[in-house]
């Protein structure tokens, strides 16, 4: 903290007059006040700009906003040429500054100001010279490019250890985007939610632009947007694949920072929510004064309309005001105390994202706005879940990570919310935020341990092999308590951050360079494995083996029992060229190549993906809605798991603990428990696969009676393109050979 005689100097400014401060060092004063527009009471509920017919007939706008130590709000109406006429909300009930404005209808754009102290040393950091947006505004006018204007403190002040306590009097709204009045009365009632359980969901993590932005078939004027998203061409390829789910990449509106901005970089995954309620502006082919809204619901209307679920990334954990050196767009300047969490130097913010802030979860109204947000989605935007980031800062109490917290016990009991899928991103970056396996039985968890572990498997470096079985399986161990099931655990091998699949088998260090930030940023723990040479290659034997891991890696995400993830291009071998953080790309480095099909290599890729997945559909033996037991249902022995050494004998428990190349997984489907929607037992093929990492061949013994008396190879990745299926049979007890690093899929025939 400063010292008490520079919080009197800073003070004396402040005393002396801000308008004069401004003058001297931002060289402008602020603006005098447009003339007011009188408001009727109106109603503190709903929170936000709602049009509607009010008494005697007449049509307007309800506005209603939290800001619970403020001492007065400004509600700001804009005209086309950008002229703006101020309303005081008068009203003030339970902290809701309210007030029913005549006259303003559907394409209104508006913004707050704020009235209440300065005084950034007790968290206090209200400043009417700026124009906040409505933290529950359904559309967003406009971008943010972060000049000087849209701080609240004065960024240049001599003394920069206590400018963020110096308050910047310039007026934001020439810079800031503005909300907009949407009317909104779709009932959805000729949409039909695909209801895809969980055990049968294939998830495909996508970002709405870098999907669309250079597929040939989709009009260019459509590419980048949600329209782009409901093309049919589109959505061809999702079904083609046969993913049940796409998994967008943040849509919530967003800003882009300041140092990205000063690079000439923008954010491209989105990360830096701003507007929990409005579809990002950007992504919008039709226009932003309301328009974005109606074009969602198409997308999504078209996704359901195929069959294909729509999950949300969303953000709920930070805000992209940052810290206290951080713009003031909306939280920050309607009731910093109230929204964000702060320590014991109310001055700062407790940071546990990473981000600069954390919202204050515990709080009430805050946890009134994450939940009307979500609700919002599912009701009214037709959504059908959500992955939360870092979750586990929204699961924390006063400090530590608590999973009876306040936010879990609401989403536990909500009508609506608990009803839609719920995924964790199970950590953040404070003291004891890694959560993996934690999260209560309502929620699916990305699980980090079963990415590792097939990592180091595939590159031959896992210590032992009794990580890898947990996680093909199911991972038991994580997930077996409190009547939680296998598809708890969303499997994934990579995802937006870090290195795409083609990357992890072509390069072992990231190469970030285009980022700006001296290759600094993204992790080094990468887990991965050039196949001999770093980066592309002309080296055929080098670029086969590659294609090889690939097969390896999405038929080993693919046969393990839990949620598969795919992230959107992995299938085509879609490259950031070494780039393992490309948050700030938005450009080829991160958009999806569909060139990439009409090459051999990549077409077949895709082919043996998608019939990977369409094998998986048909056997619920690969899909299981319950933890194998392992132990023997019958006199015969047979179990509804067992695992197998090259040899072809059960593996022991020194052979779990020990480092091995090769692993055999019998999966039963005479023992999978419950019973189909006709109460009738549900009885599939059973299966054996073989993975093998090592460099070389190796010989395996297929295990004889009572597992099978002959067996039917189904997949070979060592086959670079297999058509159907490559059919070969091979009596039980033969020893066969399994190429090096490739999986074999094998039907129990007999």
């Amino acid at each position: 903290m400063s010292s008490a005689a520079e919080q009197e100097a800073v003070a004396g400014h402040q005393a002396a007059g801000n308008g004069r401060q401004a003058a001297a060092v931002n060289g402008t004063r602020r603006a005098a006040p447009p003339p007011a527009v009188p408001a009727w009471p109106g109603a503190p509920t709903p929170l936000g700009a709602r049009f509607r017919v009010g008494p005697d007939g007449v049509a307007g706008t309800n506005f209603a906003l939290w800001a619970g130590g403020a001492e007065g709000v400004e509600l700001c109406l804009f005209d086309e040429a950008g002229k703006e006429s101020r309303v005081r909300l008068a009203e003030l009930t339970h902290e809701i500054w309210h007030g029913f404005v005549p006259g303003v209808l559907p394409g209104q754009r508006y913004g707050y100001r704020v009235h209440g102290r300065w005084d950034p040393w007790t968290g206090a950091r209200w400043n009417p010279a700026k124009l906040l947006l409505d933290p529950y505004a359904r559309a967003v006018d406009g971008d943010y490019g972060l000049p000087p204007e849209v701080y609240g403190h004065v960024r240049d002040w001599p003394q920069q250890h206590v400018a963020d306590t110096v308050r910047d009097d310039r007026d934001s709204a020439p810079f800031v985007p503005k909300g907009v009045v949407v009317h909104d009365d779709d009932d959805w009632s000729d949409d039909r939610r695909p209801k895809t359980p969980w055990a049968d969901s294939v998830i495909y993590e996508l970002h709405v632009k870098g999907f669309t932005r250079l597929h040939p078939d989709i009009p260019e004027e459509l590419r980048g947007t949600y329209a782009g998203l409901a093309h049919p061409a589109a959505i061809e390829h999702l079904v083609r694949l046969g993913v049940t789910a796409v998994e967008l990449l943040p849509v919530h509106q967003f800003a882009h920072e300041d140092h990205l901005l000063r690079r000439s970089l923008r954010n491209y995954w989105g990360y830096n929510s701003i507007g929990y309620f409005a579809p990002h502006a950007a992504y919008a082919a039709s226009g932003t004064r309301g328009q974005q809204v109606g074009e969602f619901k198409r997308m999504v209307r078209a996704l359901h309309a195929a069959g294909i679920e729509v999950i949300l990334d969303v953000v709920y954990n930070h805000t992209a005001e940052a810290g206290e050196l951080g713009p003031t767009l909306s939280l920050k300047g309607i009731d910093n105390r109230g929204y964000y969490r702060l320590q014991d130097d109310a001055r700062r913010y407790a940071d546990y994202t990473g981000c600069g802030n954390t919202l204050h979860v515990v709080q009430p109204q805050v946890l009134r706005l994450i939940t009307d947000s979500l609700r919002y989605w599912v009701t009214e935007m037709g959504v059908d879940g959500f992955r939360f980031d870092l979750a586990a800062a929204l699961a924390r109490s006063m400090h530590d990570v608590d999973m009876l917290s306040p936010f879990l016990a609401v989403i536990a009991q909500d009508p609506v919310l608990r009803r839609v899928k719920l995924i964790a991103e199970p950590w953040d970056v404070g003291s004891g935020g890694y959560q993996v396996g934690a999260f209560p039985p309502l929620w699916t968890e990305w699980n980090d341990r079963y990415r590792n572990a097939v990592r180091d498997f595939w590159r031959h470096a896992l210590p032992d092999v009794r990580e890898m079985g947990y996680r093909l399986s199911g991972s038991s161990d994580l997930y077996a308590w409190g009547g939680r099931r296998p598809y708890a655990s969303v499997n994934f091998v990579t995802a937006h951050d870090g290195f795409t699949l083609r990357d992890l088998v072509s390069y072992e260090r990231k190469h970030n360079e285009a980022n700006g930030e001296g290759n600094r940023d993204g992790t080094d723990d990468n887990r991965a494995w050039n196949c001999g040479a770093e980066g592309e290659t002309d080296d055929e034997g080098v670029r086969a083996l590659r294609r090889r891991q690939l097969r390896n890696l999405l038929t080993t995400l693919l046969l393990s029992t839990g949620v598969p993830m795919l992230v959107a291009g992995d299938e085509l071998g879609r490259t950031q060229r070494g780039n393992n953080n490309a948050y700030c790309q938005d450009n080829e480095i991160s958009w999806v190549d569909w060139s990439l099909l009409q090459e051999p290599g990549w077409r077949a890729l895709f082919e043996l993906t998608s019939r990977l997945i369409a094998l998986r559909h048909r056997h619920p033996v690969l899909r299981r809605r319950a933890f194998f037991s392992g132990r023997a249902q019958t006199a015969d022995g047979l179990r509804d798991l067992a695992w197998f050494t090259s040899r072809g004998t059960e593996m022991t428990e020194q052979d779990w603990y020990a480092p091995a190349a090769t692993l055999g997984m019998y999966l039963s489907g005479r023992d999978i428990p419950g019973r189909d929607e006709l109460g009738e037992q549900i009885l599939d093929d059973s299966f054996l696969a073989v993975l093998h990492a090592g460099e070389g061949p190796v010989s395996f013994v297929l295990p004889g009676p009572p597992w099978a008396a002959r067996y039917e190879v189904v997949v070979d990745t060592s086959l670079e393109e297999q058509g159907e299926a490559p059919g070969v049979e091979h009596p039980a007890g033969t020893e066969i050979t399994v190429p090096a690093r490739a999986v074999l899929l094998l039907r129990v025939a007999g």
